[in-house]
């Protein structure tokens, strides 16, 4: 099969924002307690977090963190993760039926964040909290001294302001699995006066409002364009959260999900600008996919747990090579994107739905999804060009003309190399690849794919069997034009010196 597109400098999508690569870490699961963080593990260091971990979320180069939640945001009170760790208390949190010590708190957390070098988005409880709570924690995070928060801060151990500039209004709001849930209208007003309270104290601030959960609520649309109506001139960023599965294990139609995810931006897109056009506003609403993965094998497991202990073993899911390929396209995805999708947070980072595993008592190991994750983080920087690959469809009961091959061009200007990522869904056949550009290609600097494992295959501790090997043999320059040979079932990533 044969596929081909031409790419130019002068046809660009966008600048890619580096936070498109996000995570995200919530207090849920062993996501902190035995994940991020476990003081008698041997590879700890002197504040108890594990090196071996932070080792490989350095590894994925993640740009921004979401932080706390997630579900647990929604009854947490950020005061009780301050002050001496021996007189902070331990809570019920609602959200997954577990207790929380608050061992990990703000500055914790913070310094463990500027360990790995990403930023912190910060999120502040809309569900059992609201204004006064969140101007607290950001005149607590950001504000120089001089003023009580800002002297605690002092107090507990760090003289200089956190600066975060990324924050959450909330967390799925429209989810009656939400503690406070609230109608579009009531969190609609609690949204914006908490917004214009947030930018009082740092005007430096970005700000999230939520959107819908998910694309399939019954108030989506209807929800979105009520929370914009008060919040649209007060915040920066609209949410969206998207999980895909395989439970009826059709490969082909699970692969093509990341067709309803794009629909998904495109119609929240459509409503932004349908809120910008009533307000007749100069402003253009950016997006934040700051929940989306693969989320399905680990629900039976889950459901089976105690409730009431400390980090319990939930929504550790064990990706296949299926899930990286899915991966990998939506990744291609929020880079067609990218420019209306400036952050974005693969839920979540470590043990719960993630790409990074921890053993309680021994190594930390690599998920399939950790590689195509990596590899767009490092290498998916500079300008998205727009990629409109000629290549055969194939339909499915919910998808029509889905692209066997998946594709997108970047161009880093900095590094001055041209970087494609491609994703081959067609289960037998090799699609030769054609990308003619007028770029000045030069050498091949890097060629990798993962390919020929069984869909089903699996990592495990020290057996990460599946992961990207050299395919450099595989791809042709000719003039102004390179050849890819993508293999059945594959992912590819491609680095081009220019001229």
């Amino acid at each position: 099969m044969k596929a081909s597109t031409r790419i130019s400098q002068t046809q660009q999508i966008s600048r890619i924002d580096r936070r498109i690569y996000g995570s995200f870490i919530e207090h849920m699961g062993r996501a902190v307690y035995e994940g991020i963080y476990q003081p008698n593990h041997e590879t700890s260091d002197e504040n108890g977090f594990r090196q071996d971990v932070l080792k490989l979320v350095q590894e994925l180069s993640v740009p921004i963190v979401r932080y706390p939640g997630g579900n647990f945001l929604s009854g947490y009170r950020w005061e009780d993760g301050i002050g001496p760790k021996e007189n902070r208390p331990q809570r019920l949190d609602l959200a997954w039926q577990s207790v929380e010590t608050n061992e990990v708190g703000l500055h914790e957390y913070m310094h463990w964040a500027q360990k790995c070098g990403t930023e912190v988005n910060m999120a502040v409880n809309l569900g059992t909290r609201g204004i006064d709570a969140a101007r607290n924690l950001v005149e607590y995070c950001n504000f120089e001294g001089g003023t009580y928060w800002s002297d605690l801060r002092k107090q507990n151990g760090d003289e200089k302001p956190f600066a975060i500039k990324t924050w959450c209004l909330g967390n799925e709001m429209d989810g009656d699995w939400q503690i406070g849930h609230k109608t579009a209208e009531e969190y609609g007003r609690l949204a914006e006066e908490t917004a214009k309270a947030m930018k009082w104290v740092d005007d430096s601030i970005e700000l999230v409002v939520c959107g819908s959960s998910s694309s399939t609520r019954p108030t989506f649309v209807d929800w979105e364009l009520t929370v914009l109506d008060h919040t649209y001139e007060y915040v920066d960023y609209l949410s969206l959260h998207q999980y895909y599965d395989n439970k009826t294990d059709n490969l082909a139609e699970f692969l093509a999900k990341s067709e309803d995810m794009d629909r998904f931006i495109k119609s929240v897109i459509a409503i932004c600008d349908t809120m910008k056009a009533k307000k007749r506003s100069d402003k253009t609403m950016m997006l934040s996919f700051d929940e989306w993965n693969v989320w399905y094998h680990s629900n039976e497991e889950t459901a089976a747990q105690k409730p009431w202990t400390v980090a319990p073993h939930i929504l550790e899911d064990i990706y296949n090579f299926e899930d990286a390929l899915l991966v990998g396209s939506m990744l291609i995805t929020l880079l067609k994107n990218s420019d209306r999708v400036k952050i974005a947070c693969l839920a979540q980072l470590v043990n719960v739905i993630a790409p990074i595993m921890t053993e309680k008592n021994g190594t930390a190991w690599k998920q399939t999804i950790f590689y195509p994750y990596q590899q767009a983080s490092l290498y998916g920087h500079g300008q998205a060009l727009t990629t409109k690959v000629d290549v055969a469809t194939y339909d499915t009961n919910q998808f029509k003309n889905v692209p066997y091959l998946d594709s997108i061009a970047i161009l880093n200007d900095e590094k001055n190399e041209l970087v494609i990522f491609s994703v081959n869904k067609h289960r037998c056949e090799e699609i030769v690849f054609t990308v003619d550009s007028d770029l000045g290609l030069a050498s091949v600097i890097e060629a990798t794919e993962m390919a020929d494992y069984d869909p089903k295959a699996v990592n495990g501790p020290n057996q990460e069997l599946v992961d990207p090997r050299d395919s450099l043999e595989r791809i042709v320059i000719d003039g102004g034009r390179v050849t890819i040979n993508t293999k059945p079932l594959s992912w590819n990533m491609t680095r081009i010196s220019l001229n």
